[in-house]
């Protein structure tokens, strides 16, 4: 059963590993890789990665990419949304750790920051607002 778009986006919200995919655009499949991001409801959903990745120059290319977001327990939910990317920008020392702090134990947060602040020095956000969704929760059937 579709979920309603508050409990959608509320489940967007919350850290989950996320599954990017964008259009390869070289006769390949689309290039899928796990990802860590942030949304908060109603704004948009971002994404940090190495300007120079593979993902960040696949991404540039085709203006737009699809983030999947899933649980299997305690009901199988997943929310899909697909979108334009409107803004890119150097990230931040302050996004690092937002980010980091999103999915890392309290403990491990700052050493994180300084090595990604030190050895990715390059990091980009790319800011995706969502435009199509696609979710259920097979559990509620």
């Amino acid at each position: 059963m579709a979920l309603t778009r508050e409990e959608r986006e509320q489940f967007l919200a919350e850290p989950h590993i996320g599954a990017l995919a964008v259009n390869a655009a070289d006769g390949r499949a689309p290039l899928t890789v796990p990802i860590w991001y942030q949304y908060r409801p109603g704004g948009d959903l971002w994404i940090m990665t190495g300007s120079t990745s593979r993902k960040g120059r696949l991404i540039e290319a085709a203006g737009r990419f699809s983030l999947l977001a899933d649980r299997t327990e305690p009901t199988i939910r997943y929310v899909s949304v697909e979108g334009p990317v409107n803004a890119t920008e150097p990230a931040t020392r302050d996004q690092v750790r937002e980010m980091s702090a999103r999915y890392l134990a309290a403990d491990k947060v700052d050493a994180y920051v300084d090595l990604a602040m030190r050895e990715y020095r390059d990091q980009v956000v790319m800011r995706m607002r969502p435009e199509h969704w696609f979710s259920a929760d097979l559990g509620r059937l």
